[in-house]
């Protein structure tokens, strides 16, 4: 017979006024010890719950070196049995107290079947994960009793909803191998879904024509940097790529587009909705800022309100976000609201999950920024867009076409990135770089300015699925809006 252990799941000890109430922690013991002789009977078992179950989900600490020995001579080939395990723990104080080596073979001995070994896996987990509950409860209260400087109450929030997502997915084992067969089917299922739709877009569609011929859209799971210098138009054309795929989703009632979460960390909610109003209702945003608007445009806004609030366009403008913080609510808009793509504006803004690093540091920092917004869009099967800035060595060249060396700390950035794209427009440098009037090179910049007038470039400099190239794109300043170039152009593709 095993030594009689504690196997209530909760009770409550009341000695008298001189001791306090308190609760054992969620265990149980019997389903410990028939897992762990069901292991010893038969070693194969452990693949049933190895995916599942590590030493630290045990309660009892005898029982976990006990799994841990398991384990260890599992993975090495060996066979793991109360005879091989008896010199492993003849010294074990915990064991003694169970009747030392024998305890092992009574494990082994109790067990009739080893069937039930997953049940018994899956009710130990489960007793973990409440004792896991218990502490985090335990946590907040302790954090939302200790006033720091540092730490503001959002700050306590936001690090128990990550927790408490983080322990929701430890139990997860639907990763692991997939057959040749199956990946095969959902490929063609994505190549009969791109056939169907308008413009043959296997991805999600950013609304600008040539864009998804090259790309063939935003595709899940990809980290896409779309990077450029200051007022070349990367936050314009991250929120045309926005608002265009949110609001064909609205009009083809989800068949097509994407419900999108914007995280604006330089611009303010209502600085991005006035450019979007601006460029629904037709009305410069510039005239907006200024008040200079005519009474009967008041109908072009009630009519573009009314469209954009069917658009699934979510606006995050919450300053100096950790990368943490950015997985936990976009976690929580999916699963509200839905979500198929979130964009960041931009990265160098965020911040990694410790404190603020010292500047040597910035590296590193923007190292874990990048692989946690490529672990969020494998983790939420989305396309992940965040904007970057871009160093100052472009503006040394002549050639102000930005390249992938130009990235700031770009090792982190090109590595873990699916897609960089440059955003670029020449007009902006040839109206800063004006000669002197009447000259033959005065001749030429104006023939420069207009073959680049409201000519905006999107060069695709890495591409992990497809091919690369330079995209010519219409740019209305007025309305800051990217839109397709009806021009008959080559764009050249390497």
């Amino acid at each position: 017979m095993i030594k009689s252990v504690d196997t209530g799941t909760r009770q409550e000890i009341d000695q008298g006024n001189d001791n306090p109430h308190y609760r054992i922690l969620p265990h149980n013991s019997e389903a410990e010890q028939g897992l762990l002789g069901a292991l010893l009977v038969n070693n194969r078992s452990y693949e049933k719950v190895a995916d599942l179950l590590k030493a630290e989900h045990f309660f009892m600490p005898v029982h976990q070196r006990i799994y841990t020995a398991i384990t260890q001579f599992v993975e090495r080939g060996q066979t793991a049995s109360p005879v091989t395990l008896k010199g492993y723990f003849e010294k074990d104080e915990d064991l003694s107290e169970l009747g030392g080596g024998v305890y092992l073979a009574d494990l082994a001995g109790s067990i009739v079947s080893v069937i039930n070994v997953y049940d018994y896996a899956q009710t130990i987990y489960e007793l973990f994960m409440r004792r896991e509950l218990v502490s985090l409860g335990e946590d907040v209260v302790n954090d939302a009793h200790s006033l720091r400087l540092e730490s503001s109450a959002k700050d306590t929030i936001e690090t128990a909803e990550s927790r408490l997502f983080s322990l929701a997915e430890n139990g997860e084992t639907t990763g692991g191998f997939v057959s040749l067969r199956d990946s095969v089917l959902v490929s063609i299922e994505i190549a009969e879904k791109a056939y169907k739709a308008k413009g043959h877009v296997t991805g999600y569609t950013t609304g600008l024509r040539d864009m998804d011929k090259l790309l063939g859209g935003l595709h899940p799971s990809d980290m896409v940097i779309l990077a450029g210098r200051p007022s070349m138009g990367k936050t314009a054309l991250a929120t045309n790529i926005a608002f265009n795929s949110a609001r064909i989703y609205a009009q083809t009632g989800g068949k097509e587009g994407a419900r999108v979460g914007f995280f604006s960390l330089e611009m303010s909610a209502d600085q991005l909705a006035t450019r979007i109003l601006a460029d629904v209702a037709g009305i410069s945003s510039h005239l907006i800022k200024q008040g200079a608007i005519k009474q009967e445009d008041f109908q072009s806004f009630v009519k573009a309100s009314q469209e954009l609030s069917q658009v699934p366009l979510y606006i995050d403008d919450t300053a100096a976000l950790t990368i943490g913080a950015v997985r936990t609510r976009a976690r929580r808009l999916k699963r509200q609201h839905g979500l198929d793509m979130i964009v960041v504006d931009y990265l160098q803004l965020l911040r990694g999950t410790g404190s603020r690093q010292a500047e040597s540091n910035r590296v590193q920092e923007v190292s874990e920024i990048t692989r946690g917004l490529k672990a969020i869009a494998k983790e939420l099967e989305i396309p992940v867009l965040a904007l970057s800035q871009l160093s100052r060595a472009v503006e040394q060249r002549e050639d102000k076409r930005p390249m992938l060396s130009d990235l700031r700390e770009s090792g982190s950035i090109e590595q873990d990135a699916d897609v960089v794209m440059f955003v670029y427009r020449e007009e902006y440098y040839l109206h800063r770089a004006e000669p002197e009037i009447g000259t033959e090179k005065h001749m030429k910049w104006q023939e420069s300015c207009e073959r680049a007038r409201n000519v905006g470039e999107c060069i695709i400099s890495k591409a992990r699925h497809g091919p690369i190239g330079a995209i010519r794109m219409h740019f209305d300043g007025q309305y800051t809006r990217f839109s397709d170039l009806d021009e008959i152009h080559d764009k050249q593709v390497y």
